[in-house]
């Protein structure tokens, strides 16, 4: 076990998306107050890593919480029907590899190398030192690629399971564990995992889409808010900034025109640029991107879940004073039970 401290205050922001009444917490860059908060290491008692175990447990919790999505969607709200729409046409037209059906997934698609090359050669992934890519199996070979370049690469766990990111770096690597570790199984095996007083400068997100719309930039995941909360955590961390440019890559087909920015919540996360097996789009998006964590956007049963923002929420409370909000309840998959195998 290891501990880590928090150096980051919060600060009361307006939801520019609601009425001015209401109020969200965000945190500034300016450190006022210092938390301290425990993190566990993945690898207790430094016990050999089980990676078959892993694998089993990580592909039966995931079936469980796409099932859990697909009982919880409602098939009349906006962003469902943008994503069935997407899912189904990629599956009628045999536009995506495995894992299928794609349906509450990040797509796997078909030329998601090509993709990642073109990403590669964009001058905000040529210049970057450290990259952020999102765990989905259709950014494989752009999490490949951030460490064969010789980048330092930060991917989270799995809906943040076990913790919450991991670094890894060619130096940690050889050839052959340099393509195993771009997997979960390899994340979780060879990466080192980080706490929220990590010092580290993050200058490239790359994050995974259903669907986006070129135009404005706007983005649409599976639906689990996840990459929500890693781009909250990073803005906290002071890791990242407006500045820090995101890019997806997607199949051509899921490229849409009918998101509605106005519909958008303010932790939705809008892109620059939209890498594509045939094309690279800068979106010039002037959606704004998220400050930090919104609490009022959590639910108990998300933090439930997710150990570092519990003990973060309960610690800032502590300090303050300050009851935080509280978002809606929901249900949720049982991705918080993840035994800690080696």
């Amino acid at each position: 076990m290891e501990a880590f401290r928090l150096s980051h205050p919060f600060m009361l922001t307006t939801n520019p998306f609601k009425a001015p009444s209401l109020c969200t917490f965000s945190f500034s860059t300016h450190p006022r107050r210092c938390f301290k908060v425990e993190a566990a290491r993945t690898h207790k008692n430094n016990q050999p890593f089980d990676a078959a175990a892993y694998e089993a447990e990580r592909l039966a919790l995931d079936a469980e919480a796409r099932r859990a999505m697909a009982e919880a969607a409602d098939p009349k709200a906006w962003k469902w029907v943008i994503r069935k729409r997407i899912w189904d046409m990629m599956e009628a037209r045999n536009f995506a590899n495995n894992p299928r059906p794609v349906h509450h997934r990040i797509p796997n698609f078909v030329g998601a190398p090509v993709a990642a090359q073109k990403m590669r050669e964009l001058d905000v992934f040529q210049v970057a030192q450290c990259v952020k890519v999102n765990p989905d199996s259709p950014q494989k070979q752009v999490r490949f690629l951030t460490l064969s370049d010789g980048k330092k690469l930060l991917t989270p766990q799995p809906r943040l399971r076990t913790g919450f990111f991991s670094v890894l770096e060619s130096s940690m690597l050889t050839l052959d564990t340099m393509k195993e570790a771009c997997t979960s199984v390899g994340v979780a095996k060879h990466g080192r995992p980080i706490g929220l007083d990590e010092k580290i400068k993050v200058d490239l997100i790359v994050i995974g889409s259903v669907a986006v719309d070129p135009r404005t930039g706007a983005r649409l995941g599976k639906g689990e808010g996840f990459a929500e909360l890693e781009y909250g955590m990073l803005r906290y961390m002071g890791a990242i900034d407006d500045s820090t440019p995101v890019v997806t890559s997607v199949h051509d087909c899921q490229l849409v025109d009918d998101i509605p920015v106005e519909k958008l919540l303010i932790h939705d996360v809008p892109v620059d640029i939209i890498c594509t097996p045939t094309q690279v789009i800068f979106t010039h998006t002037t959606i704004p991107k998220p400050q930090g964590i919104y609490w009022d956007k959590l639910s108990p049963e998300k933090l439930g879940q997710i150990r570092i923002l519990r003990e973060l929420k309960k610690r800032i409370e502590q300090e303050t004073g300050t009851k935080l909000p509280t978002g809606p309840s929901e249900k949720l998959p049982p991705t918080a039970q993840r035994s800690r195998r080696g």
